[in-house]
């Protein structure tokens, strides 16, 4: 009986011996059919995505990725992302071809030259995507317009009529400067354009691109202008900093001085800057700089190649943490002044990230090989490089998520009739 009783005793153990290595094992495979499923949700999340839809997850180590991208670049890809260009025609030319593909420019500017349809302008955006997707890091194009409203309107008669900054600000409620934002970024948007160089923050009374005089009002207003380009998928762009309104003279043609203190600006033309940035996720918009001269900050240089005025004022004093661009290196008001090789390496020693150059192939070259020239020369700090192309970067990965667009989706959505029915419906001046 006692030998009969060890038996059973030994069956338990060794019943429960192989219970317990079974639920391990269970357990074990449980977690590793977890592991596996969470890998192969990310894999077919990035498969998904492919190279027009970053995976942003600030938790995975988007930061990390920037870095890696950032270490991988040469030179040459690191000056052609801070670079944004002009090109001439309706198609994807040679020249734009050359400067995406081979200099590895990080952005193009559309003007009336490039746009005739929705359609086509959409088939351009695709067309050019796909030449920046050849590259090695596939970065998508910034694709840019100054599309403020008014006088200011590329493809007049093919878009739907934007009113003018000062219509708006002095007839409009803010909440209807939202809606005609978020109507000019959708249609932007689907014939390809992800930036929008708008809303114009310049004080004035007279100037029908300026919302106005007062600066509280045109701070809620370019407020509502953002969040509605935003909310179209589009960036906006806070310009002209420090602030255009008490010059007389046009910088496209020559330069000019705004005689003021620097109290009274940061009381008036600069309050509108400094409270969207300091109220709004600056990766939202940027900050376009003008070639005005402000001497009570820089009596030597225009604000675009000032040190002062965006190291000091607007990143130090403002904190702006995004992207700088440069008004059009080809204007007067500093062409005049600067050589093209010499202007891309001021602007950038002054704290500008990119460098837009809007028309002449001729002179993109030149501020390209120009940088080039002054980091291998040691002019340009290399570091000064790093720290614009990650800004560059950390911008493309955060927002530009989908480049590719439908073309017959744009000619419906573009100048549809519900977009003219509510434009007809504020009563603009009446």
């Amino acid at each position: 009986m006692k030998k009969k009783n060890k038996y059973i005793v030994l069956l338990f153990i060794a019943i429960i011996s192989l219970l317990t290595v079974v639920l391990v094992q269970i357990n074990m495979d449980t977690k590793s059919k977890e592991t596996e499923k969470v890998e192969n949700t990310a894999d077919k999340e990035k498969e998904q995505g492919g190279k027009e839809e970053t995976d942003i997850n600030v938790i995975t180590g988007t930061d990390k990725k920037i870095d890696r991208l950032l270490e991988n670049m040469t030179l040459e890809e690191k000056i052609g992302q801070l670079m944004m260009v002009g090109f001439k025609g309706t198609e994807k030319s040679s020249e734009i071809t050359e400067l995406i593909e081979q200099k590895h420019i990080g952005g193009v500017i559309y003007f009336d030259r490039n746009m005739k349809s929705p359609k086509q302008v959409a088939k351009l955006s695709n067309s050019l995507q796909q030449s920046a997707d050849r590259s090695k890091n596939s970065l998508p194009l910034m694709v840019a317009v100054d599309q403020e409203g008014g006088d200011i309107i590329r493809m007049r008669e093919r878009v739907s009529p934007i009113p003018s900054q000062q219509e708006l600000g002095e007839n409009a409620s803010v909440e209807d400067m939202y809606k005609v934002a978020k109507l000019n970024g959708t249609e932007l948007n689907s014939m390809g354009i992800n930036i929008n160089f708008a809303p114009v923050l310049d004080l004035s009374k007279t100037d029908n691109r300026s919302l106005g005089k007062d600066p509280k009002k045109v701070y809620q207003y370019g407020t509502k202008a953002i969040q509605g380009l935003n909310d179209a998928s589009v960036t906006g762009a806070l310009k002209h900093f420090p602030g255009n309104g008490r010059s007389e003279i046009d910088p496209h043609v020559e330069t000019s001085s705004v005689e003021a203190n620097q109290l009274d600006l940061e009381n008036s033309d600069i309050y509108p800057f400094k409270k969207i940035i300091s109220e709004m996720d600056n990766q939202k918009f940027f900050v376009m700089v003008t070639h005005i001269k402000y001497p009570a900050y820089d009596k030597e240089k225009p604000a675009s190649l000032s040190k002062v005025i965006i190291e000091d004022l607007l990143r130090g004093k403002l904190g702006f943490e995004g992207l700088v661009v440069t008004d059009d290196l080809e204007m007067g008001a500093v062409n005049k002044y600067f050589s093209y090789k010499d202007m891309g390496k001021e602007a950038i020693l002054a704290g500008a990230d990119l460098l837009l150059v809007c028309h002449e192939y001729s002179h993109e070259l030149e501020v390209y090989n120009g940088l080039l020239e002054a980091v291998k020369a040691g002019e340009v700090p290399m570091e000064r490089i790093n720290e614009s192309t990650k800004r560059v970067l950390t911008y493309k990965l955060y927002n530009m998520k989908q480049t590719k667009v439908d073309p017959g989706q744009a000619e419906k959505v573009v100048k549809s009739p519900e977009s003219l029915e509510y434009i007809q419906s504020l009563n603009l001046g009446k």
